[in-house]
C-alpha cells in the first residue's frame, strides 16, 4: 500500500495536468484499475487518514480536524470499537510493516508489527525561505536540497525494498507513506529541469469564481498564510509554483518506481496486490488558492489505483468512489472475513467490471454538517447553516457556476441529499484544527468544554 501525501490528480494516468510526468505510477495504472472519480473522506490529512485506517467516516468518529495517531480510538465510542486496517490484517495472520506517514504523524502504536520510522515534519528545509515565508505553513517552492538521497522519501523507498528482499514466512501487508508533494515543494534541481518553465501550462482559473458561493464557503476555505492566485499572477510566481508541484510529483514517482522495480524482481511479484492513493486533492491556483481544505472537486479528488496480484491489464473506472472504500475492498481482495463495522463500499465489483452498475456516491466531510456529495455528473455541497452549492460536471467541469438556487435542479438536489450522512457526530475533543477563524472557534469551544 503506497500512500502519497497531498497528491492531486496531476498524474499522467489520470490526465489531470498536461505537463505531468509520472512514468512509474502510469505503469502501475497499466496493470490495474484506475479510479478517475475517487475522493477523500475529508480534504485534510488527519481526518482523511483516520477514516481510511478505521474504515469509519469523519461524521461517525467526530474526527474533523487533525488528531494524534494514538488518540484516534479515544475520539468517541464508535472510534473505540474500530480495528485499524493494518491491525485487521495482523489479526488474520499477516506480517505488517510500515514506513513514513501512514496515519497523520506516522503510525498508531501497535498498529503494525514493524515500523521503519519517519522524519519529523516535511523537510529537508532550505536554510531560509526561497519564495514564501509566512508563518503557519511550510509552503515554499524551489530547488533544494542537492541530491535525492537527502530526501526522506528516498530512504522510505529503500526501506520498502529491503522488506521485499527478505524471506517472509507468512503473507505480508507493507505500507509506505511518501511525503512529497506535501509542501514545501522543494526537490533537487534535476526534477525542476524535467519541467521547463517555458512549457508549463497553468490550470483553469476564473477570477470571480467565488462570487456565487455562500459566505460560509469563504469562511471555511480562508487560509491567510497561503498564497493566493492573484498574488501568484502579479508576482510572476504561478508558473514556478506549478513547476515545483509537478517536480515534487515526479520525484516521488521515482521513489515509487524503485519500490515497484523491487517487487517485480522479487519472489512476490505474482502474488502481491498493490494499491496507491493520495489522501486528498490540492488546489494549485484554482479557486484563487494554493491549498487543500475545501469541499470542491480540486480539493477532494485524488488518485486511487488498485492492481490485483494477477494483473488483468489496464482498466479505468469513472464511478464515484471514496478512500473510505479501501478497507472493505482490500479485505475482500485478500479473502479475509468481512469487517462488518466498515462503512465503505467494497470496490471489487468494479475491479471485475469497471463500468458496472454503481448506486453509491463519494462523500467528503469538512467539519460537522459540512459535506460534499459527488456522483458521476454532479457535485452537491451542503453546509451546516443550510447553504448549498451544486455543479453540473457535464457542462461545468471546473465548478465555476453554482446552480444550487436554480429551481430546475431541486429534484437533483433532493436525490443527491439522500447520500448525506445520517449521523453527524459531535466534534471530538481529541481532534483540533485552528488554521482559520472558523475552525479555530469550533476547536477552542470544544477544548474549553473538555476542560
Amino acid at each position: 500500500m503506497l500512500a502519497v501525501d497531498d497528491l492531486n490528480n496531476w498524474v499522467g494516468a489520470l490526465g489531470g495536468h498536461p505537463n505531468a510526468k509520472t512514468p512509474n505510477i502510469d505503469r502501475l495504472a497499466a496493470k490495474g484499475t484506475t479510479f478517475t472519480n475517487a475522493h477523500a473522506p475529508a480534504p485534510l490529512c488527519g481526518p482523511s487518514r483516520a477514516s481510511i485506517m478505521t474504515g469509519l467516516a469523519p461524521s461517525t468518529t467526530g474526527i474533523y480536524g487533525h488528531v494524534h495517531d494514538n488518540d484516534i480510538k479515544s475520539a468517541n465510542d464508535k472510534a473505540a470499537q474500530s480495528i485499524f486496517l493494518s491491525e485487521y490484517f495482523k489479526q488474520h495472520g499477516y506480517y505488517t510493516a510500515a514506513v513514513g506517514k501512514i496515519f497523520h504523524q506516522d503510525v498508531a502504536e501497535g498498529s503494525f508489527d514493524e515500523f521503519g520510522g519517519r522524519v519529523k515534519m516535511f523537510g529537508p528545509y532550505a536554510p531560509k525561505a526561497l519564495n514564501w515565508d509566512k508563518k503557519g505553513t511550510s509552503t515554499d517552492w524551489g530547488a533544494y536540497p542537492e541530491r535525492d538521497d537527502q530526501m526522506p522519501d528516498y530512504d522510505s523507498a529503500n526501506w520498502l525494498i529491503e522488506q521485499l528482499e527478505r524471506e517472509h514466512d507468512k503473507p505480508f501487508f507493507l505500507a509506505g507513506g511518501f511525503l512529497r508533494p506535501h509542501v514545501p515543494w522543494t526537490v533537487p534541481q534535476k526534477w525542476l529541469d524535467m519541467h521547463p518553465i517555458e512549457d508549463i501550462e497553468l490550470p483553469p482559473y476564473l477570477k470571480d469564481d467565488m462570487d456565487d458561493v455562500p459566505e460560509i464557503a469563504k469562511r471555511i476555505t480562508e487560509f491567510k498564510m497561503m498564497p493566493t492566485t492573484e498574488w501568484a499572477k502579479e508576482s510572476g510566481q504561478w508558473k514556478y509554483i506549478v513547476q515545483a508541484y509537478l517536480a515534487s510529483v515526479s520525484f516521488v514517482d521515482s521513489c515509487i518506481g524503485k519500490v515497484l522495480d523491487a517487487l517485480d524482481n522479487s519472489q512476490y511479484a505474482d502474488n502481491t496486490a498493490v494499491v496507491l492513493w493520495g489522501d486528498h486533492g490540492y488546489d494549485i491556483g484554482e479557486k484563487n488558492r494554493f491549498a487543500k481544505m475545501a469541499l470542491w472537486e480540486t480539493s477532494t479528488k485524488t488518485p486511487l489505483i488498485i492492481k490485483p496480484p494477477k494483473s488483468s491489464g489496464k482498466q479505468v473506472s469513472s464511478r464515484p468512489v471514496s478512500l473510505l472504500d479501501l478497507y472493505p475492498t482490500l479485505v475482500k481482495m485478500c479473502g479475509l472475513p468481512e469487517n462488518t463495522y466498515n462503512q465503505g463500499n467494497d470496490l471489487t465489483p468494479l475491479l471485475f467490471k469497471p463500468d458496472a452498475q454503481w448506486q453509491h456516491a463519494a462523500v467528503t466531510t469538512f467539519g460537522p454538517n459540512n459535506h460534499a456529495v459527488k456522483t458521476d455528473r454532479y457535485r452537491y455541497i451542503r453546509y451546516e447553516d443550510g447553504s448549498e452549492e451544486l455543479y453540473d460536471h457535464k457542462t461545468d467541469p471546473n465548478e465555476w457556476h453554482n446552480i444550487a438556487n436554480n429551481k430546475d435542479y431541486q429534484g437533483i438536489k433532493d436525490q443527491l441529499s439522500q447520500h448525506l450522512p445520517r449521523e453527524n457526530a459531535a466534534w471530538s475533543p481529541v481532534s483540533q484544527f485552528r488554521s482559520n477563524d472558523y475552525f479555530k472557534a469550533i476547536t477552542d469551544a470544544v477544548q474549553s468544554n473538555k476542560m
